[in-house]
């Protein structure tokens, strides 16, 4: 199966074509240049480069959330676009299990976090290569609560994770590791493999028009609104 994963929920962007278990190519950029930029033009290269006709896909995988807002919706409407246009389905994947992708088999707890701002952090934890909690929006308190009462060592992986060693280290001492800073950012490439296992296990990818973003929290732009409303009804 040839899948064209996306990748651009973090604070980068990458773009993978993938056929079965091989990677053909795969795109990586994380700059200041922001996704709307850089996302298209790296997959159209990467296409060119590949000789790969966009027909020629079976399959569109991209990370649907959580992270960032508009990069969230960046990549989930390039996919969407293209998957139309060419008539192919669509395969949602979580940015936070993209990101402890690699990491998964060869260490025992894997914390994936991305900055959500506020002292809060997107997170999933992965225990001996499997998911032990769901897609959450956590303070960075609470999560080392959590992380306190797990044994062993645990690897931080994702675009939070030197946030969250700065401010849990002491708390967990030597048990709290961090991945190489060129790792810890998921791939397009690990979206790809992860549509493929979890179709695999029986899970079944969406039309394009049913792919959708995954929201954790309201966009701050609706938090300001709500608060602003909530103050104007408190004072009627």
């Amino acid at each position: 199966m040839r899948i064209l994963s996306l990748e651009c929920a973090s604070v980068s962007a990458s773009a993978a074509l993938t056929d079965d278990d091989k990677l053909l190519g795969e795109s990586f950029l994380a700059t200041a240049l922001k996704h709307s930029r850089t996302l298209m033009p790296m997959t159209e290269a990467l296409l060119s480069v590949s000789e790969t006709p966009i027909s020629s896909v079976d399959l569109f995988a991209v990370t649907v959330g959580p992270g960032s807002f508009t990069g969230v919706r960046i990549g989930v409407a390039a996919t969407k676009g293209m998957a139309d246009a060419a008539g192919k389905p669509c395969f949602p994947v979580s940015a936070l299990e993209a990101a402890a992708y690699p990491f998964l088999e060869g260490c025992e707890t894997v914390c994936a976090v991305m900055d959500a701002r506020c002292m809060q952090v997107y997170t999933a934890l992965f225990q001996n290569g499997e998911r032990r909690t769901p897609d959450e929006a956590l303070t960075i308190e609470a999560l080392g609560e959590r992380l306190g009462q797990i044994p062993g060592q645990i690897l931080l992986v994702g675009d939070g994770t030197e946030l969250v060693y700065k401010t849990l280290q002491e708390k967990l001492g030597e048990r709290l590791m961090t991945a190489p800073a060129q790792l810890r950012l998921p791939r397009a490439s690990s979206v790809a493999f992860l549509a493929r296992a979890h179709m695999a296990r029986g899970e079944a990818p969406v039309e394009a028009t049913k792919l959708s973003p995954v929201y954790l929290r309201l966009p701050q732009a609706q938090r300001e609104l709500n608060k602003k409303t909530k103050q104007k009804e408190q004072t009627v």
